[in-house]
């Protein structure tokens, strides 16, 4: 989680909260807006890219031998808000949302055994900046809903991963550190999440079928670089010169076919940060993974091989210190030069060190960049898809899961040197606020700060009233210097989680560590390595089939980093973000080496660790000032839907066709499964849908215009570049809105088009 201007944000944001938490402890909490998720089973119209509800197959003839696994795949629209809430990743105030270029998706993955479906997994992957407490409670109180079928599934099978886009719809977490620059917690963008995941669910669960699973891997080399490498290197030597690079370049990829030879999809695990898109874009998308991901299912759909059933998931792995931003981080002062190596500073400055992707001189907020991102993710995904028709490694054994709670505020454990360590409340240091090259912070933040830090002095005075921290969480936390004791401040209720979730899930010889946390390059490596050696030493799998272990995060909460202790002594942005202390990582190992007994293929569904003190859940007393939709009026004699300003004539490709129309809010309705734009081709006398919000090219943007009388405009732009997903026919177009209008008074919302002039592609 990057952060552009999170330390001026967090200035105003917790000198006025603290001024309203004391008015809170006096008077008591005021009204909120109340509400009770339940979960609407029912039948959503079909849209374009709407993935059918379908009755599970029978089970289909084998092609080598008996299935090994019963197999499910899913997908469903989880796109909240796209415009007037804060975008989640970056924590910058001013970027509010004001537009969709590409929609976001719930990809759901069901695995079990054929003989015992009683054992199986469900692993979610979401395009969003992660998993969340709430968010995955809301999932499984949702399940419950659908029906006692749906038992299966519980908090022991269950993982939410987010891909960590940083450029969706936020106030759908949790903990009120990052509902500050969200303003809140609003229900609409929590509920799209919860309600998408679970109609992938449902349509996963639905097309059950007995198959086969298959692992390989390969490497993408130009898709990721370590933004920290002055950490890295603080890893011993020793340890270091067992890996070729600073960042993992393998890509491992687990492949679902039915028993009768059909791919059903694709589930993958690769590192890079889903900051392509920059901390000045506004427009909703699941950044490189989700380009991914899309560009996958498309090739596999357009090219009449399988179904469009098939789901790609392209899921994270040790993130942490990985940038897509590869190459480099340059000083964007006028000097040209690279920032500094071990602060990321130029000048003294945090400021100016940016990142830069491989199309940084485009001037489009990063999106040229990010698809790039996502096009060698997905080449190097599709080669290695090709690859395995006839070399991979089938899967075969049990199908396990566990979780546990756990209380990191005071956890403790036995260090490797033998010593008794302890981890400590969350905390976050002054480095934190420092930002990555992928987002600077702002005052005089640096990171790799781990003295006395002579920042802004306003910070000792926000820190001291929100809670100064006491000697022991200074000891606890030493060498970060704490600039908010976030785990220790409950009110009005907690900023950051103390209690995480510890889960393992394991498919055959597959083992996948589902970290809450940002794992580092090298905190990933060590975790990896220490399950794969555990699960050797209790014979998890037989001698000759050695355990293959991935890691996927940030998942079911939200941690922030985890650091090695070498780089955590560092303290920079990763250091600092660790939350409970330089023993964070030794702790995750120890409980998930600790848990490992319970995946032998001895063990039951029944079987699990202790379940630990469950989370606090805040959606019903979480505050929400984003303010609702009240109404929205057309400009005196127009109309919804008509055309302000209209196409050309004619376009080349490398042209953007645009056309403004008389619009509305687009939080009346998400439009979820549909589109709030689209591209029509003129085919034989008929008018065909050829874009629409699921294309990356097609760009949604929504602009206020008149706040008191309630007037807006919408432009669609078209944009026809080079690099575009697919080729673009000559012929004749137009473009069409999809718009809600909420009516004065009565509120009622009543959907309307608008429909451009038609205009020739040369």
């Amino acid at each position: 989680m990057a952060r552009h201007s999170i330390a001026a944000a967090l200035a105003i944001a917790f000198l006025g909260l603290f001024v309203t938490f004391q008015l809170l402890s006096q008077f008591g909490l005021p009204t909120v807006g109340f509400f009770h998720l339940k979960y609407e089973a029912k039948e959503v119209t079909t849209a374009p890219h709407q993935i059918p509800l379908t009755p599970a197959a029978s089970r289909p003839a084998a092609l080598h031998g008996e299935p090994e696994y019963l197999l499910g795949v899913g997908k469903a629209d989880i796109t909240g808000p796209v415009v007037e809430i804060n975008l989640m990743g970056y924590a910058d105030p001013n970027q509010v949302g004001t537009g969709l270029r590409q929609r976001l998706y719930s990809r759901a993955f069901i695995i079990g055994e054929v003989e015992n479906p009683k054992e199986r997994i469900l692993y979610l992957v979401l395009d969003t900046q992660s998993g969340d407490t709430a968010v995955r409670h809301g999932i499984l109180e949702g399940l419950k809903e659908l029906g006692p079928e749906y038992g299966l599934y519980g908090k022991e099978n269950v993982a939410v991963t987010g891909t960590h886009s940083h450029s969706g719809p936020g106030a759908w977490l949790n903990y009120l550190l990052p509902q500050i620059t969200s303003k809140g917690f609003d229900a609409q963008s929590y509920q799209a999440i919860v309600n998408g995941a679970l109609l992938s669910i449902r349509r996963a669960h639905e097309s059950l079928t007995p198959g086969f699973l298959s692992v390989a891997e390969t490497e993408i080399q130009d898709a990721n670089i370590n933004r920290s490498p002055y950490a890295y290197l603080a890893n011993p030597q020793k340890e270091r010169a067992k890996y070729q690079y600073h960042v993992d370049k393998t890509l491992t990829m687990l492949k679902l076919q039915s028993g009768d030879g059909k791919d059903l999809g694709v589930l993958t695990w690769f590192p890079v940060h889903g900051t392509s898109m920059l901390g000045n874009n506004t427009v909703i998308t699941g950044d490189n993974k989700g380009v991914a991901a899309t560009l996958f299912e498309k090739d596999i759909q357009s090219s009449g091989e399988e179904t469009g059933n098939f789901v790609a998931g392209f899921s994270q792995a040790n993130v942490g210190d990985t940038s897509p931003n590869v190459l480099g981080a340059y000083c964007e002062d006028g000097s040209g030069e690279k920032c500094n190596f071990e602060d990321s500073t130029c000048g003294g400055h945090t400021q100016h060190c940016h990142g830069r992707g491989p199309m940084f001189r485009q001037k489009d907020q990063g999106a040229s960049s990010c698809f790039e991102i996502g096009r060698r993710q997905y080449a190097g995904a599709k080669a290695l898809y090709r690859s395995m028709a006839t070399d991979n490694k089938p899967l075969n054994g049990p199908v396990r899961s566990l979780h546990s709670y756990q209380d990191l505020s005071k956890f403790t454990l036995q260090h490797p040197n033998g010593s008794l360590v302890t981890t400590c409340p969350a905390a976050l240091g002054y480095s934190f606020a420092a930002g990555t090259t992928d987002g600077p912070g702002a005052f005089d933040f640096k990171q790799n700060d781990t003295g006395s830090p002579n920042a802004n002095p306003v910070w000792s005075v926000v820190r001291k009233f929100l809670r100064e921290p006491s000697e022991d969480q200074k000891a606890c936390h030493a060498p970060k210097p704490i600039l908010l004791d976030v785990g220790e401040i409950e009110r009005p209720y907690l900023w950051t989680p103390n209690v995480v979730d510890i889960q393992l899930l394991r498919i055959g010889q597959l083992l996948i560590i589902v970290s809450p946390g940002e794992a580092t390059t090298m905190a990933g490596r060590r975790w990896k390595e220490a399950i794969s050696s555990s699960a050797s030493a209790l014979s998890l799998t037989s001698e000759e089939e050695a355990p293959i272990v991935v890691l996927g995060g940030p998942a079911n909460s939200y941690t922030h980093y985890i650091a090695t202790e070498e780089e955590y002594n560092i303290q920079r942005y990763e250091g600092a973000s660790t939350l409970y202390g330089p023993h964070t990582l030794n702790a995750y190992i120890n409980l998930t080496t600790s848990f490992l007994p319970y995946l032998h293929s001895s063990s039951s569904h029944q079987d699990n660790p202790p379940t630990g003190p469950s989370p606090p859940i805040h959606t019903n007393i979480s505050f929400n000032f984003n303010s609702r939709v009240r109404f929205d009026r057309p400009p005196f004699f127009k109309k919804f839907g008509q055309v302000l300003k209209d196409v050309k004539p004619a376009y080349h490709r490398g042209d953007k066709a645009q056309a403004t129309f008389v619009g509305a809010n687009p939080r009346n309705n998400l439009r979820l499964e549909g589109t709030f734009a689209a591209v029509e081709h003129l085919d034989h006398g008929e008018w065909k849908t050829v874009r629409d919000d699921h294309d990356w090219d097609l760009v949604y943007r929504w602009r206020r215009t008149n706040t008191v009388l309630g007037t807006s405009e919408v432009q669609l732009t078209w944009e026809l570049g080079v690099g575009q997903e697919r080729a673009v026919e000559r012929g004749l177009y137009r473009l069409r809105y999809f718009g809600d209008r909420k009516a004065f008074g009565s509120g009622e919302i009543e959907a309307f088009e608008g429909v451009s002039g038609v205009f020739r592609v040369e």
